[in-house]
């Protein structure tokens, strides 16, 4: 990843998607790019959630739940 920041939401009546829909916006707002990659923990990714508004959504296990690790990435990286 090129450029990254690390989210915490542990609210509880909002949803994954609403969650990163979130982070992102945040993170165009501080550093005017638009990201395409997040990772989450394997625990908070639900089958068949694989992209949301052009954003990559990958797991790591290195990233706690409720931790969103969003930023830019290289197509290769997003590529797997």
């Amino acid at each position: 990843m090129k450029q990254g920041m690390l989210w915490y939401d542990d609210a509880p009546g909002r949803s994954l998607e609403d969650k990163i829909a979130r982070a992102v916006a945040y993170y165009q707002h501080k550093y005017g790019d638009r990201p395409n990659v997040c990772y989450v923990h394997p625990s908070s990714l639900p089958a068949g959630f694989e992209h949301r508004e052009g954003i990559k959504i990958l797991t790591a296990t290195d990233v706690l739940p409720h931790h969103f690790w969003i930023g830019i990435a290289s197509a290769a990286e997003t590529a797997h």
